[in-house]
Parts: structure tokens; sequence; C-alpha cells
């Protein structure tokens, strides 16, 4: 019997997302031929190169660990954020060495949504890259031609296998004024891993944490630090199975502020607890005497509650709870 000859295998991400097929040298060709075909169809399509407004370049990688429904899933919120943002989005596709074919390959999308008035519209552009990891050291120069030289750039990594494997895109690392990551996805080490600019790096889970670190720094502000610290032995973030990551950078933000008490002695414990619901948050702090505090989150339901008695009686408050959507999570680790 006579061996089956195989042909290249599938671009499985790249054959996900949506776009027109391109040739690599000649993309900005393509973006205007697409624009032309959009406006043809009476689609919302800008007027002039003016009326695109681009405000920041955003390159989104998309690692070898993805697969193509999270692919789709990461496109679609870099879609959702380029609506408030407008932006000129790279996604780089790569993939190993041994798998499709050896060219570069090029896709473009863009969509303008119209608000109020013709005057306001938003448009954003997305230039999608496939290529061998081999050829990743060579990036530079067609990542540049993609992108406004005149505005700032951000760097969404994302699927990646180890840390370390992302030092062949220094281009990126290094011009970039943020690196954003998520460490409920990323290596283990992503957050302690030497970047060349570890200032710049910004962790996503931290950023969707956003609305459960004001309403606790609202309700905790109420009290001097003094009356937080004094007698407290430990500190405690319990969690259910979805939000381990959220839970740690819970418990380091608490540990941050708490620091701030000159004769805190504290114990800072994490903790999964089987009997939680998947998306419950619980945070407690332990005292000696009767004093004690609590907040309880339900991120599925939207519903916390606060317990308290430091000393000037005791205090029970419902209130709501969540995470950023995922493209409000962007805005906030880029701009903030």
């Amino acid at each position: 019997m006579k061996a089956v000859k195989r042909g290249p295998a599938p671009e499985p991400i790249f054959s996900a997302l949506p776009g027109i097929e391109v040739p690599v040298g000649a993309i900005s060709q393509g973006l205007a031929t697409m624009w032309g075909e959009t406006a043809a169809h009476g689609h919302a399509a800008p007027a002039s190169e003016d009326s695109k407004a681009i405000q920041v370049n955003f390159v989104l990688h998309l690692g070898l660990r993805t697969k193509p429904a999270d692919a789709v899933r990461q496109f679609d919120i870099a879609v959702k954020f380029s609506r408030r943002h407008p932006s000129r989005v790279v996604v780089l596709c790569p993939r190993p060495d041994d798998a499709g074919t050896k060219e570069m390959q090029a896709k473009v999308y863009g969509e303008c949504t119209i608000g109020r008035t013709k005057d306001d519209t938003r448009c954003c552009e997305f230039v999608m890259l496939n290529y061998r990891s081999s050829m990743r050291s060579n990036l530079e120069n067609q990542v540049s031609v993609c992108l406004s030289t005149d505005l700032p750039l951000y760097y969404w990594a994302h699927g990646f296998s180890t840390s370390a494997g992302l030092a062949d895109y220094h281009y990126l690392l290094t011009r970039s004024k943020r690196m954003l990551l998520d460490s409920a996805t990323a290596p283990g080490d992503a957050l302690t891993y030497p970047w060349p600019r570890p200032a710049a790096v910004r962790d996503l889970a931290y950023a969707r944490l956003l609305p459960v670190r004001q309403s606790l720094g609202q309700f905790l502000s109420r009290y001097p630090m003094a009356a937080l610290c004094a007698g407290l032995k430990t500190v405690t973030v319990a969690h259910g199975s979805a939000h381990p990551a959220e839970a740690r950078v819970l418990l380091g933000w608490v540990k941050e502020r708490m620091d701030q008490c000159d004769k805190n002695r504290a114990v800072f414990v994490l903790e999964s607890r089987a009997r939680l619901g998947p998306e419950t948050l619980v945070l407690d702090f332990s005292y000696p005497e009767k004093k004690k505090f609590s907040w309880r989150g339900d991120l599925k339901r939207g519903h916390a509650v606060f317990e308290a008695d430091l000393g000037s009686g005791r205090t029970r408050l419902a209130a709501a709870t969540s995470l950023l959507p995922p493209e409000n999570a962007l805005s906030e680790a880029m701009f903030f």
C-alpha cells in the first residue's frame, strides 16, 4: 500500500480569524481596497485617511498555546477595545516550523462604528500576520511597516508557552509603552521574569479587579489605618475554582496597603476553598479580640457583603461587585 502524501498542515488560528487575505507586500493596498469595498456596499467606512483618527498602535500576539476558538475570543476583545479607542492592530499568529506554508501570510480587517452624528466615526484596522516560529527574529520590519510611526505602541502577549520565548520579540518588548499579559493564563514566571522594561509590564488580572479594589478601598478608608492594623493577626483571601489569579492579585494589593502600617505583623494567606462557589472571593481580617472585617463577593451574581466591627460598632453592608469586562480591562492596563 502506497503511503498517502499529506499536504501542508492547516493554519487553524489564522484561518479562524476574519479578514481578507492579501499579499504580505501589499498590505496597505489591501486595506485601501477593503475600505473601498466596504463603502461600495453601503457600510460605514472612513471618508478620508484623517477621519480614521487612529489613537494607538496595538500588537496582539497569539502564542503557540492559543487554540482557534480562544484566538477568536481575544480578537473580539481587541475589536471591542478598538471601538472605544480607534486602533491599528497587528495580530501575530506564529506557527511551528513544521506546520503550513513556508511563506508569511497576511489578512486585513476593518470596521467603523458611527456615533450620534456622521462626524463621530470610529474606525479600526487589523493586520493579521501568519509566520513560522523561525521567522520571528525577522518580524520587526514587517510589523514596523504596519504601524503608525507617530502613535504609542502597546503589546499584548497571550497564550505564550514560556516567558523566555518572548525574548525574540525584543523590538516589541523595548519599544512598547506597555506590555500586557494575563497572569491567569501566562506561564508561572511571567510576573517575575526579568523583562527588559519591568516597569512597563501590566497584569490584566489586576486590571480586571478594579471595581473590587475600588469598593474595598472606599469601605476601608472610613477607618484609620491604625485601627485596621492594631492586633491584626491574619489576612486571608480565599477563592473558588474560577479566580485563583484574581485572588492572588487581591492578596498582594491588600498586603501592599497594610504594609504602610509600621506595626503590622500580620500573616498573609491565600486559600483555595472547594466549598466556595467557583466565582466567589473572600477577604478576611483576623484579630485576637472581638474586632473583625470580612468581605465576600459573588462575581457571577454581582453581589458582595461587608461585615466589620473595628471599634466603632458593627456594620453590615450589601454592595455590588464585578470584574471589568475584558475590553475595559485592556483600557485600564494600557492607560492607567
